[in-house]
């Protein structure tokens, strides 16, 4: 759809009020398009479900969105993963977040959030109190950033699944967020998804007191499988749209 059809559904989006789940990924929006769907997400409070992933956002485009999204009083689940924000855009993001007070499911995964990002993120999970289902997967966050995400975490009451799977965040930043869930016996975690690492004797620890402290908490990992147990969601493995045939033509 790309600029003229951001901008054709900003337009429509302003006006309806009947529509409450608007799929737009893979349609090659970019920081341009951006300017008119933030309009539409500003002033729009029917839309419930917005999916604005496999686009092309970049920086621009999360200091837009995150603006809006800090206004807006009608999103409850936002996905935009798959795009391309990294710090200065993924803290504009994340500042929204902290802002909104509606929003309860937030897909940021396979962007480049960052330490930064990570950190932005770590401050809105202070303050928000609405969000239960946050997937930073992939986001190129290490150890730092961890910490960051922790601090958020040991305050947060209300958030409830928190995909962290696929960021270098090494032993030291597992066990950082095990400890944030330690220290706060309010935590609403349920499920929790950390990378794939090898386990060291200290986290092995902290995982096994964890799952004492929390019976009921999912704790997932590729380092060991004793942790695991089996969960009754289904996990979908997408790919990006793709057009077959002239650009033009594809539906």
């Amino acid at each position: 759809l790309g600029v003229e059809g951001a901008k054709a559904f900003s337009a429509m989006l302003l006006e309806n009020t009947t529509i409450v789940s608007l799929q737009l990924s893979g349609n090659e929006f970019d920081d341009h398009a951006a300017k008119y769907l933030a309009d539409a997400i500003t002033a729009n409070s029917k839309v419930e479900i917005l999916d604005l992933s496999y686009n092309m956002f970049d920086d621009k485009a999360g200091e837009i969105l995150g603006m809006a999204i800090a206004e807006n009083i009608g999103l409850k689940e936002l996905k935009i993963s798959w795009n391309h924000f990294h710090s200065q855009g993924a803290a504009a993001l994340a500042k929204g977040l902290g802002a909104n007070t509606f929003l309860k499911v937030l897909d940021v995964s396979y962007n480049g959030f960052g330490n930064s990002g990570a950190a932005a993120l770590g401050e809105a999970l202070k303050a928000n109190n609405v969000l239960e289902e946050l997937n930073i997967g992939n986001n190129r966050i290490s150890v730092e950033g961890a910490l960051h995400i922790a601090a958020g975490l040991k305050e947060n009451k209300t958030l409830k699944r928190l995909n962290m799977t696929r960021n270098p965040m090494q032993s030291e930043g597992c066990c950082g967020v095990l400890k944030a869930l330690q220290a706060n016996s309010g935590t609403g975690i349920e499920i929790l998804d950390l990378p794939d690492i090898p386990v060291n004797k200290e986290l092995a620890e902290l995982c096994d007191a964890v799952k004492i402290l929390f019976p009921n908490l999912l704790l997932r990992h590729g380092g060991n499988m004793k942790l695991q147990r089996k969960s009754p969601l289904k996990v979908e493995l997408r790919t990006p749209p793709k057009a077959v045939g002239n650009s033009q033509n594809a539906v």
